[in-house]
């Protein structure tokens, strides 16, 4: 059997340097993917679209183990798995919630929970627990605590099993899995797809597995590129953008999302985006003009170049208070005296309309 990259979980190969897993030698311990990415931040090329989830599934129940689905917060919708107990059938879950630190403060663990859980119920998606790791985005006490704590669960619910960590991309897992055993091995980069393998970690008396992304076809991350994903993912706490709003609005956020809001009275608007994005308002009726003239250079990132190639949702408003959120992205939440909302992404993004969060 060859050898495999401690990296990214591939096996090596020395033949094609165009193909993953290559190594000028095999007695290398990354392969050359892994090195650029870990010594320049270099993706030689991208797996963000290519890698095979029911693969990873087939894999994953191919283990006798409890799984750790990780799921990041503030990209909470785009890490949901859909019928995610069909595609492990009996297999105990426990639900891991990361990056806590890149949402507000006031934002209660107790509204956290409440809001996980009527997700999970509308998602029909059950798990055996829910764990809140919060600060692992900086060494801190509360990273420790949380690893601390992580490792406590691992004890009390693995039950003499092995350990897989799984989740969509960008979610944390190597990330975790590196703090779990103080070290930096597992090969980490803000780009989707870069474990390629199932990767398994030797612990005292039992195993954890590092897992590929789950691939998410209908996320901003999937299709950005190394540089722009460096704009969109927040690695600081959020700063919302907040307005008050009388009249009919538009709002961009960069070049990758417009929200307009027909009104009937007074409304709010609140945008949870990272701190890198830019977000321009103005009024409805310039908000064409505008895309036309400033999209890819004002309003950048970008995936289009015009409003033509770009999908619209449509909603009503929906309780008193909602969030409209861009997969993999950020979201708005409005509330108010709105009459009509409708959403403008790229095509095959996915937009939620649900409670807010926050």
């Amino acid at each position: 059997m060859g050898a495999y990259c401690k990296g990214c979980g591939v096996m090596l190969q020395n033949e094609r340097k165009d193909q993953i897993g290559y190594v000028p030698t095999l007695d290398a311990i990354y392969c050359q993917r892994c090195f650029k990415i870990r010594n320049y931040g270099d993706v030689v090329f991208s797996m963000q679209q290519g890698i095979e989830s029911n693969k990873t599934f087939s894999k994953i129940n191919e283990i006798d183990a409890i799984v750790f689905w990780i799921v990041d917060l503030f990209a909470f919708e785009s890490s949901l798995i859909p019928k995610l107990n069909q595609k492990l059938p009996g297999k105990d879950i426990i639900m891991v919630l990361t990056k806590r630190d890149l949402l507000p403060k006031t934002l209660s663990i107790e509204k956290i929970s409440s809001f996980v859980q009527e997700r999970l119920a509308q998602e029909n998606i059950k798990v055996k627990d829910i764990l809140l790791c919060s600060d692992l985005l900086k060494q801190s006490a509360e990273a420790i605590q949380s690893i601390e704590f992580l490792e406590q669960a691992i004890d009390y619910y693995r039950q003499d099993k092995d350990v897989i960590f799984m989740g969509m991309a960008n979610v944390g897992k190597s990330t975790i899995l590196n703090l779990l055993n103080q070290n930096k091995v597992l090969t980490t980069s803000c780009n989707p797809g870069t474990t390629l393998d199932l990767i398994p970690i030797v612990q005292d008396g039992y195993t954890i597995y590092d897992t590929p992304g789950i691939e998410n076809g209908h996320s901003v991350l999937t299709y950005l590129s190394n540089k722009d994903l460096k704009t969109v993912i927040p690695v600081k706490t959020i700063r919302p953008f907040v307005s008050q709003i009388f009249e009919d609005q538009s709002f961009a956020a960069a070049g990758l999302a417009r929200l307009d809001i027909k009104v009937k009275g007074k409304a709010s608007v609140v945008a949870y985006f990272s701190r890198s994005v830019s977000i321009h308002r103005g009024k409805l009726e310039n908000a064409d003009s505008l895309w036309q003239n400033h999209l890819n250079g004002m309003l950048s990132p970008c995936l289009d170049t015009s409003l033509l190639t770009m999908h619209t949702y449509h909603s009503k408003m929906k309780g008193d208070k909602m969030d409209i959120v861009i997969h993999g992205f950020g979201w708005f939440c409005v509330s108010g005296a709105i009459e009509e909302i409708s959403v403008k992404v790229h095509k095959g993004i996915y937009v939620t309309f649900r409670k807010a969060m926050i």
